[in-house]
């Protein structure tokens, strides 16, 4: 298989600054040597490689769209979108871990935490001394956040939270979690509070998720807390309704939609070696109308995706982002990247199911990609509330 060398049909490196171009470049070499030979047999072995967490922190990957006075790269975030479309191209798993640290753990803090919790904890989750994980979504309660039913009852200086979290990322990795919980009435979506909950607490504890058929390479568990304790100064004091949750996912469905085409491209570039330097009848299948149309149709896609996101980055960096129009991007380049990855491991033919190729890994992901974060579905009503002025939903 040819190695790859990236999908630009429409010469966008040229609206990037040399700045973002070389931080797409440092990551792109860092999956090509060091991801992509090992993320196979991680695949298989369903094991997460977390021997290059270290060499992710060293490269200024966690955090990286955050203030340097707390050890963070200060990128700006089309440069952060084009970290998360490289991660995604080596896989999803390794993309979702560096999503969790970056948007779910670290921008929480940086958003909602007091200036202590700041200096104590971002600079650590910088450098990946500290792992964290994000617990809001329930085994009842995925596309319904506001009905979580985990519960933090004061208890003199101290906050008790109880409750259960699924399908919860790096959560047998984690020092803390960021846990999500009702302080007011169990029909109050507004008292939901962030806290910080350090997983060495009494009444922690995480367990793998098992049956998993995606994500494979990826640490997926179940938090439970029962009676954890923690002291007031954990509680994040500008966390207030289910708003300030939702604000957490924004930030990562904004990575999602960059990662997407990572994904799609490599499906892409992988499928177009093959069909040239896959021979059938005489000559190679890059030669039959249906394997160009199959390609053209890829290229097309993600081309649209590439420019969505880059504007979506613009727009991010200019401080004029919509979350409705996060919500878009997720939906319409996740989407894409399903059906590329599926056309590319059709190319690919009976080959296209063994492990040495990437498509069908790549296809399988998507599809916990396309749920997370906010189903397909989910996003689809959030525009088109937007756009109509009527909710469908409640």
């Amino acid at each position: 298989m040819a190695s790859f060398d990236g999908v630009d049909y429409f010469d966008l490196d040229s609206l990037l600054s040399e700045e973002e171009r070389a931080v797409r470049d440092t990551i792109r070499e860092w999956v090509d040597n060091e991801l992509l030979p090992i993320i196979n047999d991680c695949y298989i072995e369903r094991r997460f490689p977390k021997e290059l967490v270290p060499q992710m922190a060293e490269l200024g990957i966690f955090g990286s769209n955050m203030p340097e006075k707390y050890g963070c790269a200060g990128l700006n975030n089309v440069a952060y979108g084009l970290i998360m479309q490289e991660l995604e191209r080596g896989d999803s798993g390794i993309r979702s871990f560096a999503s969790v640290q970056s948007s779910l753990v670290m921008y929480p803090i940086l958003e909602f935490g007091s200036e202590e919790q700041r200096q104590r904890w971002l600079p650590s989750l910088a450098r990946a001394e500290t792992v964290g994980c994000y617990g809001l979504t329930e085994p009842d309660h995925g596309s319904d956040p506001g009905s979580l039913t985990t519960r933090a009852v004061r208890d003199g200086d101290d906050w008790v939270i109880t409750g259960t979290k699924m399908w919860i990322t790096s959560g047998s990795l984690a020092d803390i979690a960021i846990v999500w919980a009702k302080t007011g009435e169990l029909d109050d979506p507004g008292s939901i509070r962030g806290f910080i909950v350090e997983t060495e607490r009494d009444g922690f504890v995480a367990k793998d998720q098992k049956g998993k058929l995606s994500l494979l390479a990826s640490d997926t568990s179940e938090l439970s807390l029962q009676e954890v304790r923690v002291p007031s100064s954990n509680l994040l004091p500008g966390s207030s309704g289910l708003k300030s949750a939702l604000m957490c996912l924004n930030q990562a469905r904004y990575g999602i939609a960059w990662g997407a085409i990572g994904a799609a491209q490599a499906c892409y570039g992988e499928a177009l070696s093959y069909a040239r330097n896959r021979t059938q009848f005489g000559r190679p299948i890059a030669g039959f109308q249906i394997q160009q149309i199959r390609l053209v149709e890829m290229l097309s896609e993600i081309t649209k995706a590439q420019l969505l996101a880059l504007q979506l980055g613009r727009l991010k960096d200019r401080g004029a982002l919509r979350h409705t129009q996060v919500s878009l991007a997720k939906r319409n380049n996740v989407d894409m990247a399903c059906e590329v990855a599926r056309e590319a491991r059709r190319l690919l033919g009976a080959n296209g199911i063994l492990i040495e190729y990437q498509s069908m890994r790549h296809m399988a992901n998507l599809e916990s990609v396309y749920t997370y974060e906010g189903t397909h579905d989910i996003h689809g009503l959030i525009v088109g509330e937007d756009i109509t002025g009527i909710s469908a939903v409640g």
